[in-house]
């Protein structure tokens, strides 16, 4: 598999830790218990945000990855990390106090297997929080297909076409509404704790265009939450497994 094809069908794992990671993380921890947790990072890549839990919380954390790679970055600083596929999960049940599940589940084979193993593992009490690509931001972030061959890149106003035309040019990735993303544990013994769409930490555009830009992430972040969140880059859902 070259790596376009790769990044096709399993996203591009950061590398660097920067505003947009630290914002989600101050997310997470105000979500879910880090502190003295037991922690999995689902589909983590390389691992950035299973090594900064480490580094600050007294957490026990774990990650898994599909690809050997990734999951053998990430070891160097999250020891317990292996290969496994988010649909059959080699962890017993009720183990682990918080999940998470960081832009991966639009990626996987089966979305809803996806869902009732990270349900599975978890504890009674503790919770998922979950981030995933918004169906109404105006970019697909992860490229696209035309006549064959793959695109790398945000391509605007894909994911506003209906389903038949937008799986074409983008089969390789899922974008979710709010009720969609929402429907994948409609099965589960779980409450919906809370559900926001986020706008973009726009790193890149800012290293590029200086302050003018971060003007304007800072405007757009502050409509999280709001009816305005609805062109916001990515669904925030946290999701607590009942006794």
């Amino acid at each position: 598999m070259s790596k376009g094809d790769l990044a096709a069908l399993r996203g591009v794992p950061s590398y660097v830790w920067r505003d947009g990671q630290e914002r989600r993380l101050k997310l997470i921890e105000k979500w879910a218990k880090l502190d003295g947790a037991t922690v999995l990072e689902a589909g983590g890549g390389v691992g950035m945000y299973a090594a900064q839990i480490g580094k600050r919380y007294d957490a026990q954390v774990e990650l898994f990855d599909i690809e050997w790679p990734f999951a053998a970055k990430a070891s160097e600083n999250t020891p317990h990390a292996i290969v496994a596929a988010t649909e059959s999960l080699p962890y017993r049940s009720n183990i682990f106090d918080t999940i998470l599940s960081h832009e991966v589940i639009e990626h996987v084979a089966d979305d809803r297997q996806t869902a009732r193993e990270m349900v599975r593992v978890l504890k009674p009490g503790g919770r998922i929080v979950l981030f995933c690509p918004n169906r109404w931001y105006p970019f697909e972030t992860h490229g696209h297909y035309w006549q064959g061959e793959y695109h790398f890149g945000n391509t605007p106003l894909i994911n506003y076409l209906p389903d038949n035309l937008r799986n074409k040019l983008a089969p390789h990735v899922r974008a979710y509404t709010q009720r969609g993303i929402r429907a994948l544990f409609a099965d589960q013994n779980v409450k919906f704790i809370h559900q926001r769409r986020v706008y973009g930490a726009y790193d890149n555009l800012i290293y590029r265009l200086g302050k003018p830009m971060r003007v304007v992430r800072d405007t757009l972040q502050k409509l999280d939450g709001t009816p305005l969140d609805i062109w916001g880059l990515s669904h925030f859902l946290v999701i607590e497994k009942q006794a």
